[in-house]
């Protein structure tokens, strides 16, 4: 079970990346039919991806880590690639969502090593 589980954030974390790339390459090139057509390519990749980390987890925990590494990704590569700003408050959320990923992440885990020594 275990195994099954750090599959399904693999493949939430990899969708969650692919949907930074999608958003980085329509602002990185020039080109309407590069852009558009890497834009659809990871969004495709990004939703496979996605599927994928719901067959191995709950459909929560899946959403809250895809979401938070499209949201750390995109940051800290508008951060590095773009010299955007990030004020204090980005890096305490940040640290928030990674939080309350760990909190869901050990709450469901107990919640189904519970439900799973359960007899009738």
């Amino acid at each position: 079970m275990e195994g099954k589980i750090g599959v399904g954030y693999a493949w939430a974390i990899l969708a969650g990346l692919n949907a930074a790339l999608a958003a980085l390459s329509a602002k990185l090139f020039s080109s309407l039919l590069l852009k558009y057509g890497l834009v659809i390519f990871f969004n495709v990749v990004m939703w496979g991806c996605y599927v994928n980390s719901l067959k191995a987890l709950p459909s929560l925990l899946a959403t809250v880590t895809n979401f938070a590494t499209n949201f750390l990704t995109s940051g800290l590569a508008g951060f590095f690639l773009f010299e955007e700003p990030l004020p204090s408050q980005w890096f305490v959320g940040a640290l928030l969502i990674v939080l309350g990923v760990l909190v869901l992440s050990k709450s469901s885990i107990h919640r189904k090593e519970r439900s799973d020594t359960k007899t009738d």
